[in-house]
């Protein structure tokens, strides 16, 4: 009995600490659904670097509606469908990924939605281990959770990166179209959206094939979100 209160005693500061980490967690998260986020671990690293700084907070109201079509029909066509997670997008992206490693190349694709995106953007640092990957998982919880959906895309829109030292729908509008994002045309926003599988390589404002090919299928899609109400949870 008296091993088994010692156990017990030395267990509860652990238990302690825990608790207090997880309220500290909960609570970080509470707070960003009233604020906007500070700089992310992404942006001081960039910042270091020496690549600059370019990032402006703009309400969702402040930003175009078609930015928001372009963004769900290129990212995440299921975000107002599903609880943080797209299980289908997940096992497609292993299978692919599988078949690619089988064939020596590299992992190819990814199954993220906008709701782990903005999770990993605004609270974790950039990497692919699974510790970062399971504290991911957790976040996109939280903020399904305390934040709702039309909190996620404007979190999403305003730290997501448009170029190097570019982030946010309003740096990335001023930097590649020299205007608003209040006011990007669906052809701008379908071209800044085709852009972030890789912001720091392709070119929004004058771009190559494959940038103005993904743009007009993004465009196309666009339609289709519209019509069917796939951004109703953000613009309804």
């Amino acid at each position: 009995m008296a091993k088994q209160a010692l156990i017990k005693k030395r267990g509860r500061p652990v238990l302690t600490v825990v608790l207090v980490l997880i309220g500290l967690v909960v609570t970080s998260v509470a707070v960003l659904r009233l604020v906007p986020p500070p700089m992310t671990f992404l942006m001081v690293s960039r910042a270091i670097e020496g690549e600059g700084l370019s990032y402006r907070w703009r309400s969702l109201d402040d930003i175009s509606p078609r930015l928001v079509e372009a963004v769900i029909a290129s990212e995440d066509s299921t975000f107002c469908a599903h609880h943080g997670f797209d299980m289908k997008a997940i096992e497609k992206a292993l299978k692919a990924n599988a078949r690619a490693e089988k064939r020596g190349g590299k992992r190819i694709r990814g199954g993220s939605t906008i709701s782990q995106q903005t999770a990993k953007n605004v609270f974790l640092w950039p990497g692919r281990d699974w510790i970062r990957k399971g504290l991911e998982a957790g976040y996109t919880v939280l903020i399904e959770t305390l934040w709702g959906k039309r909190r996620v895309m404007e979190v999403y829109l305003n730290v997501a990166e448009w170029a190097p030292g570019v982030y946010g729908a309003e740096a990335a509008a001023r930097h590649w179209f020299g205007k608003s994002a209040a006011d990007l045309s669906p052809r701008e926003a379908a071209r800044l959206a085709a852009i972030l599988p890789s912001p720091r390589r392709y070119n929004a404002s004058s771009p190559g094939p494959y940038v103005r090919r993904r743009a007009s299928r993004v465009l196309a899609a666009m339609g289709t979100v519209r019509n069917d109400g796939l951004a109703a949870c953000v613009l309804g």
